[in-house]
């Protein structure tokens, strides 16, 4: 099933089919031919099109330094999309409307003489709004915005979008944004996290503040802890040269992880206007409680897949996926963390990520504290609630309840969810993530983009864990693929009295 929507405020009016249309603009898609342009970014763009939201007068540039003709690039994006996108509703028709919007252009941004050639694709009049996707290595966004500048392309609407992972630590992090800051201003830089587009997401902010029922429990007096999983099956393979540099903790816990708990744990903004949204998110950031050398070995956990079966096949170990003959890159990482503030002081806070892991499952747990005293006897159990929010593969939300297990016979509680899962109460498509965020750029609305110092609270907090790892020398756990982690994981949470949920 597909994710997300468009602005916040919008919902009602975007329900069932109808889309509202945004102005007409223009995207350059740096890394035109690139796996995320294939597989996301240009799908994306099609199917805003096939909902009537992307006008007909828009443009669509893929660059890359890949010398090809307009007509090999369309023959190229076709493929890829029917290789990659499960969609009955591919129409040719359509299809072939959509083309007219596309162009491309070859750039090779490592240098100046290809500006000239993209400039003469875009809008002369400069009346459209311009979208610079720099959907690229990090190391080239630099490049980029100053041959952007120089060739005179990066007008007063124009806006870049910039893909993760923001640099490799807060130095590199904070170089990029000094870059970029000198051609954008940081209300037309937009850096982007697709996981803040998906629909459960977003869902945190109508549960926490538009239920009356959840907000007065939503602290350290009703909640025992909470649980973030970010689980994948696949390993990283095709990815070794960029996975072995940055492993588990750069890759997704400085991102992905890290927004998922600020908008967990975060305060009522004072709107869904982005400033309001973002520095709520910092504040729960600047509260994260240190990890230093001195506790990181009993609050953290890293770790390496070795060989084992994932859906019953055979899988490599990491060494050979990426094609090292040795690497002390993790591919797994668990943190106990800590928000300390007066609504969460004393809570703890367990997050994981991890390759080759026995399912595909991204889900946050609030697990609430058992009632103070049961009534119905030492022989029946009851089961503390349960909030599961659950970003994919299928989207949900679970609260778990008890009740009385119907039958005559003594009383037996039994624990059932309310469900509220998309598929089943939502039978229309509603866009993914990155089309929701898209549409978010050319709308101008920067709620569900991050900072600068969202990201450099993000990387203050995730280096200082990097420190640490480096100072004690502390090595990777192995775990076997198709696991749910290495067992030093279990170890670490046993300690604390809890279990991770199974990933299943």
């Amino acid at each position: 099933m597909a994710n997300s929507n468009t602005k916040t405020s919008e919902s009602a009016h975007e329900a069932g089919s109808t889309f509202v249309p945004v102005e007409p603009f223009e995207i350059v898609v740096f890394g035109g031919t690139g796996d995320l342009a294939r597989r996301k970014l240009i799908p994306s763009l099609y199917h805003r099109f096939c909902d009537g939201q992307i006008p007909k007068d828009s443009k669509i540039i893929g660059a890359s330094r890949s010398k090809l003709t307009r007509d090999e690039y369309l023959i190229m994006i076709k493929d890829a999309y029917q290789t990659f996108v499960k969609d009955e509703t591919f129409s040719e028709k359509k299809w072939d409307a959509f083309c007219k919007l596309v162009d491309y252009a070859a750039v090779d941004v490592t240098t100046d003489k290809d500006w000239a050639g993209l400039g003469e694709k875009l809008d002369k009049s400069q009346k459209l709004i311009r979208v610079f996707y720099l959907a690229m290595p990090p190391a080239l966004f630099s490049n980029i915005c100053q041959g952007l500048k120089s060739a005179g392309l990066a007008h007063k609407q124009s806006r870049v979008v910039l893909e993760k992972p923001l640099g490799h630590d807060f130095n590199s992090a904070d170089d990029i944004n000094e870059a970029v800051g000198k051609v954008f201003s940081e209300k037309r830089i937009y850096r982007i996290d697709h996981f803040l587009g998906k629909e459960t997401v977003q869902n945190l902010l109508v549960l926490r503040f538009g239920n009356v029922l959840l907000e007065p429990l939503w602290n350290r007096d009703s909640i025992e802890h909470i649980e973030i999983t970010v689980a994948e099956s696949i390993g990283a393979g095709g990815r070794g040269a960029y996975y072995d540099k940055s492993g588990a903790l750069r890759d997704m816990v400085q991102n992905h992880l890290l927004q998922l708990l600020c908008l967990t744990m975060m305060e009522a903004p004072g709107s869904t206007d982005a400033d309001d949204l973002r520095l709520e998110k910092i504040k729960v950031l600047r509260a994260l409680a240190p990890i230093t050398a001195e506790n990181v070995e009993e609050t953290t956990v890293r770790g390496q897949y070795v060989k084992g079966k994932v859906d019953g096949e055979s899988a490599p170990d990491y060494l050979t996926d990426v094609d090292f003959e040795e690497s002390d890159a993790e591919t797994y990482v668990a943190i106990h963390a800590e928000v300390n503030n007066w609504r969460w002081a004393g809570v703890p806070i367990y997050i994981r990520t991890g390759k080759r892991m026995s399912a595909r499952r991204s889900e946050i747990i609030v697990q609430f504290k058992p009632v103070p005293h049961s009534i119905f006897g030492q022989g029946i159990p009851v089961n503390p609630n349960k909030l599961v929010i659950r970003l994919q593969p299928d989207e949900a939300v679970n609260l778990w309840m008890e009740i009385k297990e119907p039958g005559a016979g003594g009383l037996r509680l039994k624990t059932l969810p309310l469900n509220l899962a998309y598929a089943d109460n939502f039978t229309v498509r509603y866009p993914d993530a990155y089309e929701r965020l898209l549409m978010d750029v050319v709308r101008g609305n920067l709620s569900l983009f991050m900072r600068r110092d969202e990201v450099e609270a993000a990387w203050i907090w995730c280096d200082g864990i990097l420190n640490a790892w480096k100072e004690v020398d502390q090595k990777v756990s192995y775990y076997p693929a198709g696991s749910n982690g290495p067992d030093a994981a279990d170890r670490m949470l046993a300690k604390q009295g809890h279990d991770w949920s199974e990933i299943k």
